[in-house]
């Protein structure tokens, strides 16, 4: 009997014990669930609401607004919410926000998946962080891996002072972490507020930069030091602001009004770009007839050879859907580049623009013709050149800035190409700018003139000047000259054409010459990289 009550009352002792633990148990659970919804909120409110309202009545978004306006509905997976700084000095113990001062993770755009971050200016102002950098190296890495573009949505002060050097090797592992992407996923850079010091080398490295009307800057130096080192007094904007960067500088591709017309615009640009260098390019369902002449073609280049035109009406024509989306179209303006579709599939289309400076070929535009047939080439985006190009730019300043290993540049990346290059001469094809301008020299797949073609080593003028220098009768022999080689002719006579061409057929031949080509295969001798010229 004893035996029995003493089991019995064992039994409820232990009773006693579960239902004990299990009580703190749940307690602490319902703490630890209290506590990460807490985190969460403050999270979600960065800096606090005030610092969203005076974000808001900048006109600007704030970094979770962003993402969730690029971002497909509800596809958007952030990492590291509750992440925070470890700086210890200056008080910043007592000063802590989850995620700190930066939003990370992947989402969709268009249905397929990317990797973003948005730096929070509402948190320190945005500045980098050692936890802010590593974060953003995180995404990288994993996209890197699986394949995916990176956007950076990018406002931020600069490095986190009080975090001193820590805070620079994290700028230094960023940089690292963009090399190694290039070429291997696209990288974007979307610039919405300030970007100084050292962030602005990052952005740079990416494949192609945008910038926010009136609330982006990006510059090394600021207005101040500026000021104390030189005397000059110069605004924010007036130092580098979008107009400066699209217009002067070349560094950004593009700018927008506002936040929200930043993001709509660059979720179209993301349809155009292939996931990563082993991903097909995307094609879209195209609606717009892809075997019919164009009729309006036969009439844009002017009878008068001098006489300027638009290049663009004829990209427009050529294009499905007239949809092009031109990058730098305010900088280095006598150079058109840009993405388009033909038959739903994306190419790179290269242009001479006739109406600014003749066409001519200048150093901005020999560079930024470069960068955008390297970048099409690392992802497999074919090549549209369309030719009207009187030669490279005359001129003391031009030779003395480096016109030669400038306008070298567009001559290697052509020459480096191995996607599928197809060219249209529309008009002039003179000199070392034909050669440069994806000639089938350089390996071009399909050359097409037009009956306006002209390829020749220069102008008649000219020509017949240092032909027949001194001889009297020089209008005969210049006519003589134009006879003889400024037609499509020659060219077409050794090969170098491979046909001459209506304008009204240049849409559905291009069409027929890309599906031929999509399965090309040319690869370079193995090395572990060419020496661009610089």
């Amino acid at each position: 009997m004893l035996v029995r009550l003493l089991k019995n009352h064992l039994k409820i002792s232990a009773k006693q014990v579960i239902s004990r633990n299990y009580v703190e148990t749940a307690a602490h659970s319902i703490k630890t669930y209290e506590k990460i919804k807490q985190k969460r909120e403050e999270a979600w409110t960065g800096g606090g609401q005030h610092k969203i309202d005076t974000h808001h009545e900048k006109g600007k978004l704030t970094a979770r607004e962003r993402i969730l306006l690029f971002c497909d509905d509800d596809s958007f997976v952030e990492y590291d919410m509750f992440v925070e700084h470890t700086c210890t000095d200056f008080g910043m113990d007592k000063m802590k926000f989850p995620g700190d001062s930066v939003v990370t993770g992947h989402g969709l755009v268009h249905g397929r998946p990317l990797f973003i971050f948005s730096q929070d200016a509402t948190v320190f102002g945005g500045s980098l962080s050692s936890v802010h950098a590593r974060k953003i190296c995180k995404i990288m890495d994993q996209a890197i891996s699986v394949g995916a573009p990176v956007v950076g949505l990018n406002d931020s002060g600069g490095a986190r002072i009080q975090e001193g050097v820590e805070s620079l090797a994290g700028y230094a592992d960023i940089f690292q972490k963009n090399v190694l992407a290039s070429g291997v996923v696209p990288q974007i850079s979307l610039i919405m507020g300030p970007c100084a010091g050292g962030a602005v080398y990052s952005p740079a490295i990416t494949d192609f930069t945008f910038m926010v009307e009136d609330t982006s800057c990006l510059f090394i130096t600021g207005p101040d030091v500026i000021r104390s080192v030189t005397n000059e007094n110069v605004t924010s904007q007036q130092l580098g602001g979008s107009n400066i960067h699209t217009e002067i500088s070349g560094v950004a591709h593009k700018s927008f009004e506002n936040d929200i017309e930043a993001l709509l615009q660059l979720r179209e640009f993301m349809g155009f770009l292939p996931q990563s260098n082993k991903s097909p390019v995307p094609i879209r369902v195209c609606d717009d007839p892809c075997d019919l002449d164009v009729p309006i073609l036969e009439t844009i280049v002017p009878r008068i050879t001098t006489a300027p035109y638009d290049m663009l009406d004829v990209i427009l024509a050529i294009v499905d859907e007239r949809d092009f989306f031109e990058i730098m179209p305010k900088y280095a303006e006598n150079m058109i580049v840009g993405f388009a579709r033909m038959n739903g599939r994306t190419v790179g289309i290269i242009a001479n623009q006739p109406k600014v400076a003749a066409g001519c070929l200048d150093i901005n535009a020999a560079v930024k013709a470069a960068r955008f047939v390297r970048f099409c080439d690392a992802f497999n985006i074919s090549l549209i050149t369309l030719v009207d190009v009187p030669g490279f730019l005359p001129g003391v300043h031009q030779e003395h800035n480096g016109a030669i290993r400038h306008g070298a540049k567009l001559l290697f990346a052509y020459a480096e190409a191995t996607v599928p290059k197809l060219t249209v001469i529309t008009r002039k094809a003179y000199g070392g700018a034909y050669i440069t301008s994806s000639s089938k020299h350089l390996r071009g797949d399909v050359n097409y003139a037009w009956p306006s073609a002209e390829v020749a080593v220069m102008g008649a003028k000219s020509a017949a000047s240092v032909l027949y220098k001194n001889k009297l009768n020089i209008e005969e022999l210049e006519k003589e000259y134009i006879e003889k080689f400024a037609s499509p002719f020659p060219a077409a006579q050794k090969g170098y054409v491979d046909d001459i061409i209506e304008p009204k057929t240049t849409r559905w031949r291009l069409c027929r010459d890309l599906n031929l080509l999509a399965t090309k295969k040319l690869e370079n001798p193995p090395k572990k990289h060419g020496n661009m010229p610089l």
